[in-house]
């Protein structure tokens, strides 16, 4: 498989380094091969978790992920939870990449971390490849086999695999409603009564919902990792660490935050990780539709699920803005997030409004 997510490595940023001899003293009969020399590099995408290329002689290969720099809230960015989660869920869920090994030991990388398989394909962002780009049936494609395997995901037996445990169900939308609400009052330095009128909103139509499944909690296009060479085809889905037991449509509401159409605004499609063009990619209307086709699910509620979803992402942009305005990284793609949280609020209070009920 052609390994087409070279294009996101980078040298290591300065200031999200750490001591490369302390880990590989640690590492060294602990992982296969992790005796030859050792060369890191780090994945340019994303925006909370770090994640690492690590490469041993001259073909051993891992990622190394960790959490962001600064503070952040207890239950995210939680490494462990991740590695319970990868060690088991691969043998159901092909889709998963597998952990080798986790440290919860902050004195070698001064953070807990996972090590994971590394997985090749293309990870779709800003710009379609090429390859899919001269192929118009790949946009359709990559958006029914996007939508299919979350279906599928939710389909997992989790008592099955031992996860039981994972989560508290019952309960599960209240707590996210909640938990973000508090997370935007930790982050946000002034009070917002537009962000205000959202939660209360949320807080007044929570769903009525018995069916609970493994979550995702953070699925969309870019942490999709597709076959180079054929986009009906999925290699991996990326960052488990807030996975956990609940309503599965919560899932459909972030997917449906981080989706992008070409009738959306300017700055709601700034927000989405979509690729700028004329592509002929799924409408939202109908990545419901065949995901109530795969699932058998009610969707009739599914605009309370957008609203959270794009709740959420607003707290995440503004607790990554908060790290950015307070120096605990300097990496200049945050600067804009300010902007960024106010579009989302925006949105937000579209959606709202589009419910007065």
């Amino acid at each position: 498989m052609a390994r087409t997510n070279e294009q996101d490595l980078i040298e290591v940023r300065p200031d999200e380094g750490f001591d490369e001899a302390r880990l590989q003293r640690y590492l060294r009969g602990k992982l296969p091969g992790a005796e030859n020399a050792m060369n890191v590099r780090q994945f340019a995408g994303g925006k909370a978790n770090l994640t690492y290329l690590l490469t041993f002689g001259e073909s051993v290969e891992y990622v190394l992920r960790r959490p962001p720099l600064g503070t952040y809230a207890p239950s995210a960015h939680d490494m462990g939870r991740e590695n319970r989660v990868l060690s088991v869920l691969p043998d159901a869920f092909p889709f998963a990449p597998r952990v080798h090994h986790y440290c919860e030991d902050e004195a070698v990388i001064e953070a807990p971390f996972t090590i994971m398989q590394r997985c090749h394909g293309t990870v779709i962002r800003g710009a379609m490849p090429a390859r899919f780009a001269a192929n118009p049936r790949a946009p359709q494609l990559l958006s029914r086999a996007l939508v299919d395997t979350l279906a599928a995901f939710h389909a997992v037996d989790y008592q099955a695999l031992g996860l039981s445990q994972l989560g508290r169900p019952d309960g599960f939308i209240k707590r996210q409603v909640e938990g973000w609400w508090r997370r935007w009052n930790a982050a946000a330095p002034d009070e917002n009564p537009h962000v205000n009128r959202i939660y209360r909103w949320l807080a007044h139509h929570l769903p009525d919902s018995d069916y609970h499944s493994l979550v995702h909690n953070d699925y969309k296009l870019d942490n999709t990792m597709f076959d180079a060479d054929d986009p009906a085809r999925v290699v991996a889905i990326l960052d488990w660490d807030m996975c956990t037991l609940g309503d599965p449509l919560s899932d459909v509401g972030t997917l449906l935050t981080y989706w992008t159409q070409p009738d959306d605004s300017e700055p709601v499609r700034a927000i989405g990780a979509m690729p700028a063009g004329d592509y002929d990619f799924y409408s939202r209307e109908q990545i419901l539709q065949r995901y109530a086709e795969q699932s058998g699910r009610d969707l009739s509620n599914i605009q309370f699920y957008q609203l959270l979803g794009i709740f959420r992402l607003l707290v995440i942009m503004q607790q990554i803005y908060i790290r950015y305005l307070k120096g605990f990284t300097k990496d200049q793609r945050f600067a804009s997030l300010g902007d960024a949280v106010n579009g989302l609020v925006a949105w937000a209070l579209e959606v709202m409004e589009s419910r007065q009920d």
